[in-house]
C-alpha cells in the first residue's frame, strides 16, 4: 500500500500515512492528538486546512463539512485519507494533567454478555494485551463483514486488559441487531481499537463534578466513578442519569450502594416517559430545578445529540463557564441521515 508523509502544522510533525488510513488514524496512533470526537465524519470536530497537497475527502457529512468549505481546502481528517504528500493546519490538543495514550489495536474474547435493559446488553471483553485509556474515552469495535462502531467504555482504566461496554439495540442495525443482539456469544473472538476521544475525567479539576448522563451515555461516568473509587480522589459528584422507564435504568443498585458507601457521591435517576417513586422529567429540566447557579462545578455531558444540546443550554442557563463543561455526543447512522451535527466551540471541550 502506498503511503504518503504529513506534516502536521503549527508542530512542524511529521507521520507517514497509508493511502486507505485516515490522517486522524495516522496521527493518533503516533501520539499527536488531534481534536476529534466521533470518528465517522459526522460531527466536524477534526476540521482542518489542507495547506499543500490532495487528499480523499471520505465519506464526510455534507453538513459537517459544507461544499464550500471542501472549496476551501478544509478537511475531515476522521475521514480523509492522502493521495499525495500532505501538509495540515490542526490544532494540536494538549491539555495539563490529561494523559496522551496513543491509538492501539487490541484482540481479546467475549467473558460477559447479559441484558441489563430492555435492548442494552453489557458486553465485557478480555483483551490479550492491556490497552490504555483515560476514564470517559472510547473504543472502535470491529464488526464482522463491516465498519467500525463506537462504544464508550465502562471499566476502569486501572485493569486495562478488561473493556466493559454497554451497547444499545439500534433497529435494523448491523452491528446490534445484526451481530449483538443475534449471534454474537461469550467465548467469540473479537477485535477492537482505541483509546479515542477527548471526553474524559480531568483529574486537576477540583471543583464539585457533575455527571449528565442520557441512556447509555451512563457507560463513560461508570468508569469515571470506578476511577475516584479506585484512586481515592474525593470530588464531591452528582450523577444524573434519565432514560425513559424505570426498566430502562440500568446498573441502579450499584449507584444506590455507592452512594450509602460515599458522603461525597449523589445518585439521581429520572424518568422522562414514566411515572415511578422517584423523579420524573428530561434532565436538562431536573438539573435547572437544583441548580439554578450551576457556577464553580465542573460538568460532563453524555447523551444523544438531543439530550446533550439541551443540557448544554441549561448549564449555561444556570451560569456556568463553556470552558468548565465537557461534552461527548452519541451519533449514529440516523443522525448521519439527518444531518445532526455538532457547532464546534473552542470552549465547550469534546
Amino acid at each position: 500500500m502506498t503511503t504518503h508523509t504529513v506534516r502536521i502544522e503549527p508542530l512542524g510533525a511529521e507521520i507517514e500515512c497509508r493511502e486507505d488510513q485516515t490522517v486522524l488514524d495516522a496521527a493518533l496512533r503516533e501520539g499527536i492528538w488531534l481534536p476529534h470526537a466521533c470518528t465517522h465524519g459526522t460531527c466536524g470536530t477534526c476540521k482542518a486546512q489542507i495547506i499543500e497537497g490532495d487528499a480523499d475527502l471520505g465519506d464526510a457529512s455534507p453538513y459537517a463539512l459544507l461544499e464550500s468549505e471542501r472549496e476551501d481546502g478544509c478537511a475531515l481528517l476522521c475521514v480523509a485519507c492522502p493521495r499525495s504528500d500532505l501538509v495540515i493546519e490542526g490544532e494540536v490538543d494538549v491539555e495539563e494533567g490529561v494523559d496522551i495514550h496513543p491509538v492501539r489495536d487490541r484482540a481479546g474474547q467475549v467473558t460477559v454478555i447479559e441484558d441489563i435493559a430492555p435492548d442494552v446488553r453489557r458486553v465485557v471483553i478480555t483483551l490479550d494485551e492491556p490497552l490504555a485509556f483515560n476514564p470517559g474515552q472510547y473504543v472502535l469495535l470491529d464488526v464482522p463483514g463491516s465498519e467500525q462502531r463506537p462504544y464508550s467504555i465502562a471499566s476502569s482504566p486501572a485493569d486495562g486488559g478488561r473493556i466493559e461496554l454497554h451497547i444499545k439495540r439500534s433497529e435494523g442495525g448491523v452491528c446490534t441487531d445484526g451481530w449483538i443482539f443475534k449471534t454474537l456469544s461469550a467465548g467469540e473472538r473479537v477485535t477492537l481499537s482505541g483509546p479515542y476521544g477527548q471526553f474524559s475525567f480531568r483529574p486537576l479539576r477540583e471543583e464539585p463534578v457533575l455527571l449528565l448522563a442520557g441512556g447509555t451515555g451512563l457507560a463513560p461516568m461508570v468508569s469515571m466513578l470506578r476511577h475516584l473509587v479506585e484512586t481515592g480522589i474525593e470530588r464531591e459528584v452528582v450523577l444524573y442519569h434519565g432514560v425513559a422507564a424505570q426498566d430502562d435504568l440500568y446498573d441502579a443498585e450499584w449507584f444506590e450502594t455507592l452512594q450509602a458507601e460515599h458522603d461525597w457521591f449523589t445518585y439521581r435517576p429520572a424518568l422522562s416517559r414514566d411515572s415511578w417513586r422517584g423523579r420524573s422529567g428530561r434532565v436538562p429540566a431536573l438539573l435547572a430545578e437544583d441548580y439554578p447557579r450551576a457556577s464553580g462545578h465542573v460538568a460532563y455531558v453524555c447523551g444523544s445529540p438531543a439530550m446533550v444540546a439541551d443540557t448544554l443550554k441549561a448549564l449555561m442557563k444556570a451560569r456556568l463557564f463553556p470552558r468548565d463543561i465537557y461534552r461527548e455526543d452519541f451519533f449514529d447512522a440516523a443522525d448521519r441521515a439527518a444531518g445532526t451535527h455538532v457547532v464546534r466551540s473552542p470552549l465547550i471541550r469534546r
